[in-house]
């Protein structure tokens, strides 16, 4: 069974076909949709062993894309399957699921609606992934569609840590709560690393560290997540690429006054130009920070201590939540690959039980690995995360 799986952004559509009828999931190929909704659009894609396929050409609206990609896919030529009728099922990402979903769903009218009610919730994001689901309602309506939300995972954290201390009657009109975000990537790398690590999932005491340009830590006890440092709105936690993470919210108000800025100009401080990005001045990528801090430049240099400390923040913090910790695992675009952040963070924390291996860490990039000593009373780790696997294989189950 060959599975569909997409994730639709406001302005790409990113894109993988995977086998799930073998022994081990297959790959067949991956690209991206880019440009949407602009004059000059592009369409990638990518298969082992082959060169790119690249198309430029318009690409006005999401359903487009869709067509496009399904022409690419199926092509007598450069495609990857014969025709559509192989495409057993469509795995969706979807940024958030609010209150209604603990878990992927099956497509219908009522998931549907639902969606479209976190519409406030996540508006750069969720409008874009039903415009993805109608769309494949509309070219292929004999394909099962099955919904995975970004927030389902962290469903399990209890009242005491997902609600915030306001008047009661703002959670009760608009829902105003922790959700977290990055669930699906958060579960995956617990699940493997517990695997890699011979640890009972359901016994464990797990932190994963999902850190890129986007970041959130989440504290995992027994297979469930406890707690998450992303909130209401993924602006909130750690140190990110252009995001503030955790700050008084009165210096946003202090702020605001003082300069005179709107909702809106306030909000793109917070989520565009801040975070590393901000403090720096020079770049939100880290391998900018990294290579500018190694040139001596104070402000990269603090800002790659400031992102570090923060995720040490965290991980001391979920120690305490979870009375102890098994587990600590790094994954996303720098906890994958910036193993100078790696050993930082995990510096002076000989106290909980960790002992880290500089040897197995320093240099190691891309791939999944145990980073502390065989005499470590806690495992840390390198695992490589993999959503759209996820979103597959939750795709083969509600729909097999």
């Amino acid at each position: 069974m060959k599975i569909l799986v997409l994730n639709c952004g406001s302005s790409s559509i990113k894109y993988q076909v995977i086998d799930m009828g073998a022994a081990e999931p297959v790959l067949m190929g991956k690209g991206i949709v880019d440009r949407v909704e602009q004059a000059e659009g592009e369409i990638v894609l990518k298969v082992e062993g082959r060169q790119n396929l690249v198309r430029e050409l318009p690409i006005p609206d999401h359903k487009t894309g869709i067509a496009l990609l399904i022409e690419v896919i199926t092509d007598p030529t450069h495609g990857i399957i014969e025709s559509l009728d192989q495409i057993g099922a469509v795995g969706h990402r979807v940024a958030h699921g609010g209150s209604f979903f603990d878990g992927s769903a099956l497509v219908d009218g009522d998931v549907i609606e639902k969606i479209r009610a976190c519409f406030d919730l996540a508006p750069l994001h969720n409008p874009a992934n039903l415009q993805g689901i109608l769309s494949i309602a509309e070219l292929l309506p004999a394909v099962p569609q099955v919904a995975v939300f970004d927030t389902a995972f962290h469903q399990t954290i209890p009242a005491e840590n997902y609600m915030y201390a306001i008047p009661w009657k703002y959670y009760e009109k608009y829902g105003v709560r922790k959700f977290g975000f990055h669930g699906t990537s958060h579960r995956f790398v617990a699940e493997k690393g517990a695997r890699m690590a011979k640890l009972d999932l359901a016994s464990s005491r797990i932190i994963t560290c999902h850190i890129g340009n986007g970041g959130s830590i989440t504290a995992i006890v027994n297979g469930r997540s406890v707690d998450t440092s992303m909130g209401f709105t993924p602006v909130d936690g750690v140190i990110m690429g252009t995001r503030t993470g955790c700050i008084d919210p009165g210096a946003l108000l202090f702020i605001g006054e003082k300069e005179g800025m709107s909702y809106d100009e306030l909000g793109n401080m917070m989520n565009k130009a801040s975070g590393v990005l901000g403090v720096s001045g020079l770049s939100s990528d880290m391998r900018d920070i990294v290579a500018a801090a190694k040139a001596g430049n104070p402000r990269a240099e603090l800002a790659l201590a400031m992102y570090d400390a923060r995720i040490k923040h965290f991980i001391g913090a979920y120690a305490a939540l979870m009375g102890g910790v098994d587990m600590i695992i790094f994954t996303g675009g720098v906890g994958e690959n910036q193993w100078s952040t790696r050993a930082r963070v995990c510096s002076g924390l000989e106290y909980m039980g960790v002992e880290f291996d500089r040897e197995a860490n320093d240099g190691l990039r891309g791939r999944d690995a145990i980073i502390s000593r065989p005499s470590s009373r806690v495992v840390v780790a390198v695992v490589t995360t993999d959503e759209e696997l996820v979103i597959a294989q939750d795709t083969y189950r509600l729909t097999h």
